[in-house]
């Protein structure tokens, strides 16, 4: 094999090397936060490419800006694997590597007879196997396929979000597959600080269904102890009040009122301090009895603020409030920029770091990789000479 040589040169992770055949969202989240931090990550694609090259528009060169969202620091290259050829240069790849990230169907890696009991954990020991699945291997409705939006549906996110009007509603964001990366870079990271002590890796795994539910608080712990499901409260929460959407003369505002003191400072900004005195609003379980009555008095109150000014005095007076900004607002906001979290590198554009480390910050150092753009380098001649030739008849995993 050709020189392996990584040019991560900053990062908690530096010298961790990582192969990254997952494709869609959570693998490639998951791979992108731990190369933010200096982790050598080899993308590998199928010759046609990972499916989210081509969820779009917009596009950039050869991708849609949903693949360039998830896969930048990461060196790439392509690979059929269901050739015996390619599945032996991947596990020449896996010789020195500490990680490999994986989101097959249930038995596709078995089928290769590439089985990490039978294979991978044998052949290297060291390996930490990170493996996301839908739903997991087995159980009721284990090695089924699972999408973000189907299972926000079956673990019960939809049921609390939206209105009596709207019905239940997906969140607008994939935030079961984001949550589930999440959760495999973490899980990643417990095993390779265990592996310091036993000098062995281990199975990761991780499910979107039950990192989904783990997502359910308040609404599980309230079920749990009540028995009783959340209704739809639209932007409500079911155990704070208010805490909530609210229109102004000027804009939309969320308002989070978390304790009696804070509603006090609220209710005396407004001009209607005697509202803390009532006996109906006076405390929170009060207003959450009493949270449609109260919703209607405070909207009325506040058609009459400009909502920038008004949430302007509330934080600064210590009560969590905010104008409702759209994504270009927020990504052009001043505090956005002052906490570097909008990064432009070689015509790349996209969100920062959200942890930042004092003595060994992550940074983004490589734009998203081109479609085996690292074939060479990481291949060697031979091999991106034969995988150019599948690509160009069309090859797909």
């Amino acid at each position: 094999m050709p020189s392996m040589t990584t040019s991560s040169l900053f990062g908690a992770l530096r010298g961790v090397r990582i192969i990254d055949v997952s494709r869609v969202l959570a693998g490639p989240y998951c791979a992108q936060l731990l190369a933010d931090h200096g982790a050598d990550v080899i993308k590998v694609e199928p010759p046609g490419g990972d499916d989210t090259r081509r969820w779009g528009p917009p596009f950039t060169e050869d991708a849609a800006s949903y693949y360039t969202g998830v896969n930048r620091n990461k060196r790439g290259i392509t690979l059929d694997l269901t050739s015996a050829d390619a599945r032996e240069r991947l596990l020449a790849l896996l010789e020195d590597a500490d990680v490999f990230i994986e989101n097959f169907k249930a038995g596709t890696l078995e089928k290769w007879g590439l089985g990490y009991e039978e294979v991978l954990s044998r052949r290297f020991p060291r390996l930490v196997h990170c493996r996301i699945t839908g739903f997991g291997m087995d159980g009721p409705l284990g090695a089924l396929p699972g999408y973000d939006a189907v299972i926000q549906g079956m673990a019960g996110l939809m049921s609390i979000n939206g209105t009596p009007d709207s019905g239940p509603t997906r969140i607008g964001i994939p935030v079961v597959d984001i949550s589930t990366g999440t959760h495999a870079a973490l899980g990643i990271a417990m095993a390779l600080n265990e592996r310091h002590a036993s000098g062995r890796g281990q199975l990761v795994e991780v499910a979107l269904y039950d990192v989904a539910l783990s997502l359910l608080h308040p609404p599980a712990a309230n079920w749990l102890l009540s028995g009783v499901p959340q209704p739809l409260l639209g932007n409500g929460h079911p155990n704070i009040v208010p805490y909530d959407k609210f229109q102004t003369a000027t804009c939309d505002v969320f308002i989070g009122v978390g304790n009696d003191g804070q509603f006090r400072k609220f209710a005396a900004a407004l001009g209607r301090p005697d509202l803390a005195q009532n006996e109906r609003y006076g405390t929170n379980p009060q207003r959450v009895r009493n949270r449609e009555e109260l919703r209607l008095i405070l909207q009325q109150e506040l058609l009459m603020q400009d909502g920038v000014a008004l949430c302007d005095l509330l934080a600064r007076g210590g009560v969590p409030a905010g104008p409702i900004n759209d994504v270009g607002q927020a990504l052009s906001h001043p505090h956005t920029q002052h906490r570097e979290m909008l990064v432009e590198l070689d015509g790349y554009r996209g969100t920062g770091l959200p942890v930042k480390l004092s003595r060994t910050p992550g940074r983004p150092s490589r734009r998203p990789p081109r479609l085996g753009e690292h074939n060479e380098e990481i291949l060697g001649d031979a091999a991106t000479a034969s995988q150019d030739a599948v690509a160009a008849a069309g090859g797909e995993r």
